[in-house]
């Protein structure tokens, strides 16, 4: 399977007559681009503002990301999802890169959001005060889950698909000034020189533990808590196979971004007939029941093992209850014979004291910590807040709080903030790409 993606450097990013790019400058026509978000008619306001590193900007609450592209053949960008269910992985694709669409709620948030500064000191927290973003504020007459603290934010998170594949079409005619080419050959047909480098699998556990319907990650638009372990090409994650849920503490979170781009399977990809001989992907889940967390386990170690895996890395979305899916998973494979890393972040406390992990076991003795969700940030007023910054406190993020009997309110009168890392919008980066580095004491 061929995936050619044509990469297009954004530059800069305005609004003019014409949505079009030429020369680094992506220009776009915002009422046409609302057009396309008020397709739905669940969607009462909306607007779009660009921001880019450095200003004084802050995003809260942030539901989704999305990287702009489109599919050179006319097929969906999600397929399953925006469009009907078609093959992903294999063909020509077209990105706008440095720059993604980000869905911000006009007034209300959940337990699943987060927040993003572009500049000061809270940027250093995220990736995505790295690159140039188109905003797409909004909000919705979703009226039953306005003041639940778990929200599915459906209208919107479709609407920041539909706007990434409008602003993507921008791009389509154009010859991208680089192409990455990812390609694999079947696993029986590699050559003999491959074939004799360690064999490596990468195991992800997307984020799948809600039993109803709209809040799980999907794949091809199926939700990923039906799913059992599956064998995947790395293609089919990197070309919209797989988008975000809305079901997460926010620095856990994988947006849709993170799998458009996931640094992972780039890095394996490089070091693929050099280093290793990259076998692919088996797509496992996070469940809630003690026998559930066992047969996914039971499988991915069949799985890897019969695909002649000699090691594996296998990366969470999330922490808690899903740490028992990570670890047994580890366990299953080690127990196999197939050694295994793991990347996670860790909830030890605000204090850093507590265990990080909620279960542990002495054969998961190689994993990569990627921070502490409860370690507390604290935040400077921001000259300019686009959505509520009252969300942070009153709707039930999970690093932010509306009292507390030692530091009061998560928004301050003056607009200054503290929060747990839990509310900092993908922060934790387990996908690959974390801002943080490791200092010894």
């Amino acid at each position: 399977m061929k995936l050619e993606i044509g990469n297009f450097h954004v530059k800069e990013i305005q609004f003019g007559a014409k949505t079009e790019f030429k020369n680094g400058v992506l220009t776009i026509n915002k009422e046409e681009a609302l057009s396309v978000v008020r397709e739905d008619e669940h969607i009462t306001e909306a607007d779009i503002k660009i921001v880019n590193p450095g200003d004084m900007v802050r995003l809260v609450p942030v539901k989704e990301a999305i990287e702009p592209r489109v599919k050179l053949n006319g097929d969906p960008l999600f397929p399953g999802v925006t469009g009907d269910l078609v093959k992903a992985g294999a063909g020509k694709t077209h990105a706008l890169k440095g720059c993604s669409v980000l869905v911000v709620g006009q007034h209300w948030g959940g337990f699943q959001d987060g927040l993003i500064d572009m500049g000061g000191e809270g940027a250093k927290y995220t990736y995505f005060s790295q690159l140039r973003n188109i905003v797409l504020v909004a909000d919705t007459d979703e009226e039953f889950e306005k003041r639940e603290q778990q929200k599915k934010n459906k209208a919107l998170r479709w609407a920041g698909m539909r706007l990434a594949e409008y602003v993507g079409n921008a791009v389509k005619d154009l010859k991208p000034e680089e192409v990455e080419t990812f390609e694999l050959a079947p696993i029986t047909k590699r050559s003999e020189e491959v074939n004799k480098l360690q064999n490596v699998v990468l195991v992800l556990q997307p984020q799948s533990q809600m039993e109803e319907a709209g809040y799980n990650d999907l794949v091809y638009g199926w939700d990923c808590n039906h799913l059992v372990p599956t064998f995947m090409h790395p293609n089919e994650i990197l070309d919209g196979a797989v988008i975000s849920g809305s079901f997460m503490p926010c620095s856990s979170k994988w947006s849709t971004y993170d799998f458009q781009n996931l640094p992972l399977i780039k890095q394996l990809y490089k070091e693929h007939g050099k280093s290793l001989n990259f076998l692919g992907v088996i797509l496992s889940n996070l469940n809630v029941a003690l026998e559930q967390k066992e047969r996914s386990a039971l499988f991915v170690a069949q799985i890897a093992k019969s695909l002649g895996a000699d090691g594996a890395i296998v990366a969470e979305e999330g922490y808690g209850n899903p740490d028992a899916d990570f670890i047994a998973c580890v366990v299953a494979l080690e127990d196999a014979g197939v050694k295994t890393v793991g990347i996670t972040n860790e909830c030890t406390g605000r204090d850093g004291m507590s265990q990080p992990l909620v279960t542990l076991d002495e054969k998961a003795n190689a994993i990569v910590s990627c921070g502490n969700v409860s370690e507390l940030i604290k935040l400077p007023p921001m000259e300019t807040v686009i959505g509520e910054l009252e969300a942070l406190a009153r709707d039930g993020l999970s690093g932010g709080w509306s009292t507390d009997e030692i530091l009061g309110s998560s928004v301050k009168e003056d607009g200054s903030i503290i929060m747990e890392n839990n509310a900092m919008f993908c922060g934790d980066r387990v996908v690959g790409w974390s801002t943080k580095t490791m200092k010894e004491f």
